[in-house]
Parts: C-alpha cells; structure tokens; sequence
C-alpha cells in the first residue's frame, strides 16, 4: 500500500492537505473524490516510502487487543466511526495503523465494515469477516466481537503455550550443534597433531572422531550447499499439494508431538465451528470457513466431507467418524449435541476440554523432553572428549607400565 499526498478542496471550500494511503493513485483520486474532495495536486508520498520485508501480517495479538477494544467500545455505545478513529489513533502498529485508515475512509464511503475488512486479509482472516458480517447482519456486533476477542484471546493463548514449550528444547538443542561443529572443526586438529606426533595407533573411537574432523573440514562448504539444497527442495515440495499432504499425515502421525498436534486440532475446530454457529453463520458457511482455519490439509479434507454429507442429508458426527482425526469422543459428544440441540454448547466444552489436554500435554512434554536433551547433550560432547583422551591414557597406561 502506497502513500499519497494531496491537496484538495473540501465541501466546506476549505483546502486541506493531508496523505491518503492507497494500492494507486487513480485508487486515491477516487476515495477523495468519494470523501466530497476536488482534488488540486495528488502525487506520491517520497519522504514515507518503506521497504518492507517478510509477509507483512498483522500479529495475532494486535488483532486480539483490537477485537476486545472494538467489543468494549461498542458495548459502551460509541458510534462505530468514533470506535475506528481511536483504535486507529492509539494503535502501535504502524501497518495496522494504515489498515484501519483505510477502513475508516471505506466505511465512510459506503462500505459495510466487514466488507472494509474483507479488504485486508493480513488482518482479519476470513473467519473474522464472516462473523462480523453476520453481526452487522443481525444487529448484534457487540456480542459477536465479545466472542470474536475471547475466541483469539484463547488461540492466541494455546499457540502461545506450545511455542513456550519449544524454545528450551529449540535453544539446547542448537547450542549442541554448536558445540559440536566447533569441536570438530577447531579443537579436535589440535589434538590430532598432538596425537600424529606421538606416533603409534589410535583408539577406535578416536580415529573416527579424527576422521570426521578431517572430512566436515575438507567438505565445509559441499555440506553447506548439500543442506540448502535439501532445505530449498523439502520446502518446495511442501508449498505443493502433495507436499502438504505428506508433512500434515507425517505432524499427525509423529511420536508425541502428533498427538500433541491432534489435540490442538481438535480444538480449534471445536472452537471456531461453536464461535461461527453461535454467531448465527449456517452450518455449511461455517463448516467451510472452519476447514479453511484448520491449519492441518487432512483435517480440512476431512470437515469438508462432513460439509458435503450435511448437505445430502446426513448429520456431522457421521462423517467425522470415519476420519482417523477426530477421537471417538469427539464424535460422541458432537452426535448427542446435534440430537439435542445443544450442539453449540457441546462444542466449547469439548474445545474447554481439549484446552486442558494441550496444557497437561505441553507440561508432560516439557518434563519428558529437558532430562532426554540433558543426556542426549551429556553423551554426545561427553563422548567426544572421552574420545580425545583415550590416547593419552593410553599414553600414560603405557609410561607407568
């Protein structure tokens, strides 16, 4: 999104001058010129033009804060553009900041909001759309963004939760790595001279230490290559449909951390699905954008199949049933909900359950996992400088004796 200076002539006849953020300036002429502008001179906006780098999305906490702000201020009775101008105006977030400029000029000019927000999908996902349209739709936007923000606010909490758990056994393990690539390539020659000067036959365990030493050093920059080769091909495998596939069976099917990711699953799509109905978006609306905030192609493929065996007639639980994905009680408790009609309801208490079993999942790993890389790290670094004194007591065993 660029950025825009203008000098235009208002309704009132006064001349303003300000800077629009806009895709082009033929798309900065028109929002002026929709705002009741004559435009004078519109030309590009030099002195803040910013290189950006990555993919530009808004992070999900900004969006929560936002969410929960927006809700409160609602509920208050603010109008909607008062609402949008002090976000706007106490926002941190440079890129959000230009988002919710832009909103606030679509909204003036006719938009709904949701379609203002439909807008910027590295802002607000397609669920969020969605909800927020049914909330303009129905007349209860207060409520829907209540549950809009308690519904990020608990994701961003779970996905908070699993990362934790992965930065000590992240940082140790490449602090292993470290230490090991720097043993083989600067401490173990030195002691491999020591060891050629002293002549005679090293030990087993030594030679290999010494002999890999030698090969990483000789082949340093072939096995740099070969590793981005291997990275650059896994992940445009990936990025492909067979690829996705592949690597979401094999996080599904993984020892620990596939039940692990199953869990999380689970709840998500317990959550999102029970937010969009309670939201009054209709089963099959729902059930499709549930799929989509998956995160996970075999669970997508398998709501989606359930989508369209609703639309054939048949109930939820059915379909899910035959997928591996979703436990048997998953099922059940979804199957009494539909017979009831408490299938809302039945849904945030199985999200309310699989929240705790992410967390007493998350706490089992991070027991099991610190004394494991304690010893992996112990035996690894401890093994290889056995390995560099074998000769020399070898050496003394044989000076004594």
């Amino acid at each position: 999104m660029a950025k825009f200076k203008y000098k235009a002539t208002g309704r009132d006849g006064k001349i303003k001058e300000d800077v629009i953020d806009a895709p082009n300036k033929a798309k900065a002429e028109q929002i002026l010129r929709s705002l009741g502008y004559q435009v004078i001179s519109l030309n590009m906006d030099w002195a803040s033009f910013e290189i950006s780098f990555g993919s530009g999305k808004i992070p999900t906490k900004v969006i929560s804060i936002f969410t929960r702000q927006f809700s409160t201020m609602i509920a208050a009775g603010l109008p909607l553009m008062q609402c949008l101008r002090i976000l706007q105006e106490q926002t941190a977030n440079k890129s959000f900041k230009g988002i919710l400029k832009e909103m606030i000029n679509d909204v003036e000019s006719g938009a709904t909001l949701a379609d203002a927000m439909k807008k910027h999908k590295k802002a607000f996902p397609e669920l969020y759309v969605n909800m927020v349209k049914a909330g303009e739709e129905g007349g209860a936007l207060e409520t829907i963004l209540g549950r809009l923000a308690t519904y990020l606010e608990k994701n961003e909490a779970l996905t908070r939760k699993i990362k934790g758990a992965m930065i000590y056994p992240t940082i140790i393990s490449i602090v292993m790595v470290i230490a090991v690539a720097v043993m083989l390539i600067f401490v173990i020659p030195i002691f491999a001279g020591m060891f050629t000067s002293f002549g005679g036959t090293l030990p087993l365990p030594t030679a290999i230490l010494v002999g890999l030493s030698n090969f990483l050093r000789q082949n340093i920059i072939i096995i740099i290559i070969a590793l981005g080769v291997i990275i650059f091909a896994v992940k445009s495998f990936q990025n492909t449909a067979q690829g996705r596939v592949f690597f979401d069976k094999l996080a599904l099917g993984a020892p620990v951390f596939g039940d692990l990711q199953k869990k999380q699953v689970v709840a998500r799509f317990s959550r999102t699905l029970a937010t969009l109905l309670s939201s009054g978006v209709n089963i099959i609306s729902a059930l499709e954008t549930t799929a989509k905030t998956a995160g996970n192609v075999v669970v997508e493929s398998a709501i989606l199949k359930a989508r369209t065996a609703i639309q054939e007639g048949e109930s939820i639980s059915l379909p899910l049933s035959k997928e591996k994905v979703f436990p048997i009680m998953v099922v059940q408790m979804i199957r009494i909900g539909e017979e009831t009609g408490g299938l809302e309801s039945m849904l945030i208490k199985v999200a309310d359950f699989y929240d705790e079993e992410v967390d007493a999942a998350v706490e089992a790993l991070m027991s099991a996992l610190e004394p494991l890389i304690m010893v992996i790290l112990a035996v690894v670094v401890g093994g290889m400088m056995v390995a560099m004194y074998l000769p020399m007591f070898k050496m003394i065993t044989l000076v004594s004796g």
